[in-house]
């Protein structure tokens, strides 16, 4: 394979999809598309989901506010959903144009999508500022999962059963399933 070299940015960076849903002052809940998520091992057996969030925008300034919020898994089916929460700001009022479910936690005082197949509830550990971005470091205090899936470990989750939204830029889907940890090693 010959490689070339690309300029960094930030199209070149492969992200999954998420929706975060915050509380707003007052009491209303709030859902804004996020991409830049990953997770980090903490001590013992302990992860953090690790977010960043850039600008002034009013879920990021909840998540500083009340420090939980839920991470809700963008599947293709919620395309349509995403997209809307990218293209209507909280500044231009509640968003409220089309309808979606929204529930509670189960452990946190979080608004949570029903569509979505597979939602963190967390809680923030601590804070970096990066110029005008944070990255949140957080507890996951709890996952919610769609109840057709039933893995048998925590390494048998079939993304593709999930159908998550990659984000480079661009929307995009994953194919298929292509094997386990030590299938292609000889």
């Amino acid at each position: 394979m010959k490689r070339k070299s690309v300029d960094p940015l930030y199209s070149m960076c492969v992200q999954p999809s998420f929706i975060i849903g915050t509380n707003n002052e007052d009491g209303s809940y709030n859902f804004a598309p996020i991409t830049w998520v990953s997770v980090t091992h903490e001590e013992g057996d302990g992860y953090l989901l690790v977010i960043s969030m850039f600008g002034t925008k009013k879920t990021k300034l909840n998540v500083i506010r009340t420090g939980i919020f839920s991470a809700n898994l963008v599947s293709t089916k919620m395309l349509p959903l995403m997209d809307y929460f990218g293209s209507k700001h909280a500044k231009d009022g509640k968003k409220n144009d089309i309808s979606y479910g929204v529930s509670h936690g189960e452990v946190l005082d979080v608004p949570t999508l029903d569509e979505s197949p597979w939602v963190y509830e967390c809680e923030v550990a601590r804070s970096v500022e990066t110029g005008d971005s944070t990255t949140f470091f957080c507890h996951i205090k709890n996952i919610q999962m769609d109840e057709n899936l039933s893995p048998k470990d925590t390494f048998d989750i079939d993304l593709t059963v999930l159908d998550p939204v990659i984000y480079s830029g661009r929307y995009h889907s994953l194919g298929k399933m292509l094997g386990e940890i030590g299938d292609f090693y000889d």
